[in-house]
């Protein structure tokens, strides 16, 4: 009862919008620009490569310290750091998703890939406030694992119809307008944010003082990891390098997953349906199995599951490369991958929520969830001509097959740290 009444709080109504807002425009800078660029003919190559604009996602711990000690341009003083910062970039990732869908491909890919991370640039900055503000309101551990949450499911929703929903829309009126109607849905974040409540300052006293000195410039910018490993001592880096492999599988896979779909025969609209209806479901239960997960039994026996559901998942789109475009193997394929995302990402957010001090909050998270994501992001640029060299003398579908097998099994690296993750928990933390 305790737990259903937490979740009617407004934050947490809050927390499911702005997590909406921030993972609006992840799959539209990366897996779904994938799906367009394929259908106006451009190389598995080069879209993989294309995908190397979400970097941005994986770069973000370098501008973090500035959203954590300064406020946001001209609407900072009036809205709150917070506050303000999400203003400012929600309004940037409508305006680069608007001008995507005015260029389009045709139009110049230069400029095209230009406005995309602006909108990716502009995202990676929500991201960095939305996580410090969700983990600054929270009140404790258990308050974290519900936002962390509701930040999921929001996040996982907005996946979904940039992922699925939007295929059934491109294919009755087009990319660019799809394009425009999701550079619209920014005002949910924007909403969200005028009626979020800005955090305190000053709780532990990093906020005193000015930043614009020499001490000030210290503190934002090495204050936070200076505290991280002061607090996690030797056991920081292997927290850094389980980060780092945990969602690996899921990065290299991405950018090949929608032209794969387009390859193999699968119409957008039967990927969208799947994903929209059946996946939908099958992600809002991995999701809220993640969460309950992290209340029941910590954040890192949640994570360790995480770690061998994830990448397994992934063999199921080598089965489907190897069959053939078959429906019920396409469906069953894509309820496994998403109860396992859903159930893997809650876990990881969870975790790196919990391992950051107050204070330094968006920086040290900025830091975490750009460790999480850099190496995939780097190599995933690569998938394209992966599946182009495992189709060697075979047929793209056996490459496609054996580029899905390779992913899942570099899954297994992960894990091995993970177990490491859990024997070190149990034991005390080396200062």
């Amino acid at each position: 009862m305790q737990t259903l009444r937490a979740v009617t709080r407004p934050k947490v109504a809050i927390m499911l919008a702005l997590g909406f807002s921030s993972g609006l425009p992840f799959m539209l800078v990366g897996n779904t620009l994938g799906f367009w660029l394929r259908e106006s003919g451009i190389t598995l190559a080069t879209i993989g490569f294309l995908s190397w604009v979400g970097l941005a996602y994986s770069l973000k711990f370098l501008w973090a310290p500035l959203i954590d000690k300064a406020d946001a341009p001209l609407i900072g003083k009036w809205l709150g750091r917070r506050r303000g910062w999400m203003v400012v970039s929600q309004i940037l990732v409508a305006l680069g998703l608007l001008g995507m869908a005015m260029v389009k491909p045709e139009g110049g890919l230069w400029l095209f890939t230009g406005l995309a991370a602006l909108a990716a640039f502009a995202s990676a900055t929500q991201d960095i406030v939305v996580d410090a503000w969700r983990i600054e309101v929270s009140d404790a551990s258990e308050d974290m694992a519900l936002l962390s949450s509701a930040y999921q499911l929001g996040y996982r929703a907005s996946l979904l119809l940039t992922d699925a929903l939007i295929l059934i829309i491109a294919a009755s009126v087009g990319w660019a307008l799809s394009y425009t109607v999701m550079g619209a849905l920014m005002a949910i974040g924007l909403i969200a944010t005028f009626l979020a409540v800005e955090p305190g300052r000053n709780i532990t006293g990093h906020e005193t003082g000015t930043m614009w000195n020499l001490r000030g410039i210290f503190d934002a910018v090495c204050g936070p990891f200076i505290a991280f490993f002061k607090q996690h001592g030797k056991k920081a880096l292997l927290i850094l390098a389980a980060v780092s492999l945990y969602r690996l599988s899921d990065f290299m896979m991405g950018p090949m997953a929608n032209p794969f779909y387009a390859d193999i025969g699968i119409t957008k609209e039967t990927v969208g349906a799947v994903r929209g209806s059946i996946g939908l479901i099958a992600s809002v239960i991995g999701v809220a199995a993640g969460g309950l997960s992290a209340v029941r039994f910590g954040f890192i026996t949640t994570l360790l599951v995480g770690a061998v559901i994830g990448p397994a998942s992934n063999l199921g789109f080598s089965l489907l490369a190897m069959v053939g475009p078959s429906n019920e193997v396409f469906t069953a394929a894509m309820v496994i991958d998403n109860f396992a995302s859903g159930f893997a990402g809650t876990a990881l957010v969870g975790y790196m929520s919990s391992l950051t001090t107050f204070g330094y909050t968006a920086t040290q998270y900025a830091l975490l969830s750009s460790f999480y994501a850099l190496l995939g992001k780097v190599l995933k640029g690569f998938s394209g001509v992966m599946v182009q060299t495992f189709s060697e003398g075979r047929s793209l579908m056996q490459g496609y097959a054996l580029f899905f097998l390779s992913t899942a099994l570099v899954g297994i690296p992960a894990l091995l740290l993970c177990i490491l993750l859990v024997r070190s928990n149990k034991t005390p933390v080396a200062k």
